[in-house]
Formats: C-alpha cells, sequence, structure tokens
C-alpha cells in the first residue's frame, strides 16, 4: 500500500509562493504517477497537475500553466509541487495521489484513476 503524506500549505498574501510536498512513507513512488488535486470550499475537486514515471512526462491545468511546476525526488520519495505567482482563486485543500503505471504510460488527470490519496494540505491566498 501506498501512503501519501502532503505539507507545506499554509497563509501567503497574492503574488508570494508556496511549495507543497507528497511524501510515500511506505513504498517508492517510483512505479507510480502523481497527481496534484484541489478543492475550494463550496466547489468540484478539479485536477492541477500530474507526473508521470518519467520526470518529463507532465500535465497542468491552463490556469496554472506558467505559474506551478510538478517534480519529483527519487532519493527522497516525494514529488513537489512549486507554486508560484499564487493568486487567491488558488486558495484551497490540496491533495495528492497516485497510481501504479507503466513506464510509458501518460499521467492521468481524472481523479477516479488515482488509488491512493493523501489527507491534503491547505492553502489560503490572501489579496
Amino acid at each position: 500500500q501506498v501512503q501519501l503524506v502532503e505539507s507545506g500549505g499554509g497563509l501567503v498574501q497574492a503574488g508570494e509562493s508556496l511549495r507543497l510536498s507528497c511524501r510515500s512513507t511506505k513504498r517508492s513512488l517510483s512505479e507510480y504517477a502523481v497527481g496534484w488535486f484541489r478543492q475550494a470550499p463550496g466547489q468540484e475537486r478539479e485536477f492541477v497537475t500530474a507526473i508521470g514515471r518519467r520526470s518529463g512526462d507532465t500535465v497542468y491545468t491552463d490556469s496554472v500553466k506558467g505559474r506551478f511546476t510538478i517534480s519529483r525526488d527519487r532519493d527522497r520519495n516525494t514529488v513537489y509541487l512549486q507554486m508560484n505567482s499564487l493568486e487567491p482563486e488558488d486558495t484551497a485543500v490540496y491533495s495528492c495521489a497516485a497510481k501504479r503505471v507503466i513506464v510509458t504510460m501518460s499521467p492521468s488527470v481524472r481523479a477516479e484513476s488515482y488509488d491512493f490519496w493523501g489527507q491534503g494540505t491547505h492553502v489560503t491566498v490572501s489579496s
């Protein structure tokens, strides 16, 4: 089983940055695609970004392109979400999720594709 723990959330002002971490505590993430999703109060969960087994295999939702970067550190068994130029609209609970995939499979943007989820970390961006 994969157990995911997110960290790095907090309260920042618009224009500032945060880096979220998604760490697997029990198994290596090397065979898993990892996605980040977010859910704002009163809204549906939405896809943010995901990374496949190959670090260059990434996908982003349009609203974060150019501002957010997903990456993985294999030595630390962690996937990061670097968020720059944060906007109040980015306020949400951010959760990471993992799905075991073959190396050539591109990461999914669909939440229902992922098998393991973390508890989430809160991000609040004030204007």
